[in-house]
């Protein structure tokens, strides 16, 4: 048996060092290759219940989780708010000391709080992993990226990377703002003043001609109306942060595209952009999602496997 991963839960990216990360990305590579198999069946995790509680809407972070945990043997059971008690107005805590109670071996939660998933985590006896808690943290979108950005180019450390868009209420934003500096990669963070944070680490920019220039990866956000106080003026929006193959080609000929989803196209991207497989990752994104996934479910369980 591997050595188990050294840290009880997958939180966020903060606390984790480039080592951990690399780790992860390691083990997640062969799981890519299983995915393409005809017969994608592995029963480590057989005997094993994992419960998927998700308080927001999700496709492809909750369905490749359950699809993970599937291929690995796992009993899956997707928890749903709005046939629970949660409707009745039970807390958060209480949901999950009643999910506790159940014995499960590994939990997997996405909430519309930040903070959320380090609540949960404190008062359960299994490892769990954060799909998401408000504007914090997204973890295993970032570790997808990396991965994505990695397969496709070869490496991560050296490249210039532009985040573009809503990065003020992007938790995918803010772990990959953890991540990619972690394992060598330039950041840029693009986008209008009223989306990019008050005291980024970062090189912002407000121009995205400039933004972009010479990169070797775009990656595109979706604005995030539902975190908003106030809705943002879209009007122009498009013109003037909207991806396409125009900009592309001009600014950075050799760049790939990439996007967490959901896309709103004709906004933050062209379709026949998001489209191009050429130039596009997004569909790589996704796929080796489930690969990341599955190998986060893998190591967080190994020190219950024994």
């Amino acid at each position: 048996m591997p050595q188990p991963f050294p840290h009880r839960h997958l939180l966020g990216i903060e606390g984790l060092s480039a080592p951990d990360i690399l780790a992860i990305l390691d083990e997640a590579e062969p799981w890519a290759a299983f995915n393409r198999g005809a017969r994608k069946a592995d029963g480590r995790l057989a005997g094993l219940t994992q419960i998927n509680a998700f308080f927001e809407n999700s496709t492809r972070t909750l369905f490749s989780f359950e699809i993970a945990g599937k291929r690995l043997g796992a009993q899956v059971s997707n928890f749903h708010p709005a046939a629970s008690s949660v409707r009745k107005g039970e807390s958060l805590t209480d949901t999950a000391l009643t999910l506790n109670a159940m014995r499960p071996d590994i939990l997997v939660i996405r909430h519309e709080a930040d903070g959320a998933a380090a609540d949960v985590a404190a008062l359960m006896d299994c490892p769990v992993i954060n799909a998401g808690d408000g504007a914090g943290e997204h973890p295993t979108q970032a570790l997808l990226d990396a991965l994505t950005i990695r397969r496709r180019l070869g490496r991560i450390d050296g490249l210039k990377i532009a985040i573009c868009g809503d990065v003020r209420h992007s938790r995918v934003a803010a772990s990959n703002m953890r991540s990619l500096p972690l394992l060598g990669a330039e950041l840029r963070l693009v986008g209008p003043p009223a989306l990019l944070p008050d005291h980024p680490q970062q090189p912002v920019f407000t121009d995205m001609a400039e933004g972009i220039s010479g990169c070797d990866v775009v990656m595109m956000l979706r604005i995030q109306h539902e975190r908003m106080g106030e809705q943002l003026e879209m009007e122009d929006y498009h013109d003037s942060y909207g991806l396409t193959h125009a900009k592309l080609d001009k600014y950075a000929p050799n760049a790939i595209v990439m996007h967490p989803g959901p896309m709103n196209r004709g906004v933050e991207i062209d379709g026949a952009l998001a489209d191009d497989s050429a130039r596009s990752a997004i569909l790589d994104q996704v796929e080796l999602g489930v690969a990341v996934r599955m190998a986060c479910l893998d190591l967080l369980t190994r020190a219950r496997r024994g």
